[in-house]
């Protein structure tokens, strides 16, 4: 590389609103729910739901639920919290390297955008950017609208930096053995040792993956090798699927299903890891933090814990670094 020429590192995270007031979540959720990717659906047929009748009822109640997790000493959600601090710490770790990258972080959906976080680096000098995806398992709802995003954005550069993509890494040594290590260090500090450990991931349409969308198997292998790790059965770290919404068959087994069959079957204490979230976040924090942990008790459960995502743990960002260097090979 000359002197002039940088490498580039940018964290892409699914995205929050800016606020948790109705007026934020209504814009978020549109632009959100607007993603073919996400949603496909013809837009004649999804708009007029989306824009009549979704985003009339929502938003209020989706704020409601980010007012329960809001950091009111930042004005932010937990996802952007984290992920900045994703970022600092990674570049802080990376200033041992020669040529040191510079590192960004954006958000497919909201602030900071995908196309100022590249036009930042690029303004740095950056002329080779590896884009993180900051999605463990992959499916075209998540990673691959984050490099639709980055492509189309290409398209309209006169100047071109060379692009690299982080692959999805649900069976990285590094990822394993950094979730390990959470659940290890929950088990060593935890009062009493729980009946049943759940591993809960983000809920997909069985119809995505029928489609050929790999997200399910990379999940199923995330846990068999992570029960391997621990020397678990499937009793010991159950797999389940959370956040579903609407009609349709989603992947299953159901985390708050399971969770229910769990307490009516006896467990009294559970612990549930979201394995699928780079960080803590409305999904980890509310849903399974809060709504989920009523729904345990109310069972007959007796004790619910909630270990977190990686965030900016020190075995989150050492599987951060491990798998950037790794990508940026030839490069620095």
């Amino acid at each position: 590389m000359t002197p002039s020429t940088r490498v580039g590192v940018l964290l892409i995270n699914l995205g929050t609103p800016r606020g948790c007031d109705s007026r934020s979540v209504r814009r978020y959720l549109a632009e959100f729910l607007s993603d073919r990717r996400v949603i496909e659906l013809t837009p004649w047929l999804w708009l007029p739901i989306l824009h009549g009748i979704i985003l009339r009822v929502r938003p209020h109640k989706v704020a409601a639920a980010y007012r329960a997790i809001w950091i009111e000493e930042t004005d932010e959600s937990p996802l952007r919290f984290y992920t900045r601090r994703q970022a600092i710490g990674l570049s802080e770790r990376l200033t041992k390297t020669q040529h040191h990258p510079a590192v960004a972080w954006a958000m497919r959906y909201g602030e900071p955008a995908i196309a100022a976080a590249m036009t930042a680096l690029q303004q740095q000098g950056c002329e080779r950017i590896l884009i993180a995806p900051l999605y463990p398992q992959y499916s075209a709802t998540t990673t691959a609208t984050v490099n639709d995003t980055v492509f189309d954005l290409l398209k309209g550069l006169r100047r071109q930096p060379a692009i690299r993509i982080l692959p999805p890494y649900y069976d990285h040594p590094a990822y394993i053995e950094a979730l390990a290590e959470s659940i290890e260090h929950y088990l060593g500090s935890a009062d009493g040792q729980p009946d049943a450990i759940v591993a809960s991931y983000h809920g997909l349409p069985q119809a995505c993956c029928d489609a050929g969308d790999p997200y399910h198997e990379q999940c199923a292998e995330t846990t068999r090798l992570l029960q391997a790790r621990l020397g678990f059965d499937e009793n010991d770290l159950r797999m389940s699927f959370q956040s579903r919404f609407g009609p349709k068959q989603w992947l299953q087994p159901y985390t708050d299903e399971t969770l229910r069959t769990l307490a009516r079957d006896g467990a009294r204490h559970v612990a549930v890891i979201t394995p699928g979230f780079a960080t803590d976040c409305l999904e980890t924090l509310e849903e399974i933090g809060m709504r989920y942990r009523t729904q345990f008790l109310e069972a007959g459960g007796t004790r619910y814990d909630r270990i977190p995502c990686l965030n900016d743990s020190e075995a989150g960002l050492r599987m951060l670094e491990r798998l950037v260097l790794q990508e940026l090979g030839g490069w620095i």
